[in-house]
């Protein structure tokens, strides 16, 4: 009487209990390149680590080549506060210049800042 199995012919007669019942978990793939740590990043300060903006080299090296004295490479890819520091120390005596023209020898044609 209390068994789930018959006896004689080995069929189930009674939905078996489960000691411990499975959660129910859903799974969905939406294939969207959505990033989730946005929020987290605007709430910190309100940098967006995704968002930089795309800089040409050949653009940075001639505007470091020619128009190095004057700081212009730095303010173009957006770095105020190092070009106004470069502005009043000369580019850094002139060696700041010189190393951030080899570094830029080195980035790739298209680099994010």
């Amino acid at each position: 009487m209390d068994a789930v199995i018959c006896v004689k012919c080995g069929r189930q007669v009674e939905e078996l209990k489960a000691a411990n019942p499975q959660p129910h978990i859903v799974i969905t793939n939406d294939n969207s390149s959505k990033n989730a740590n946005l929020s987290a990043a605007v709430n910190m300060g309100g940098h967006h680590m995704g968002y930089r903006t795309p800089k040409s080299k050949i653009t940075a090296l001639l505007l470091c080549f020619f128009l190095g004295v004057l700081v212009v490479h730095k303010f173009y890819e957006g770095k105020v506060g190092m070009g106004i520091l470069y502005l009043f120390t000369g580019g850094l005596c002139g060696v700041g210049v010189i190393i951030d023209f080899i570094v830029l020898l080195f980035k790739p044609s298209i680099y994010y800042v």
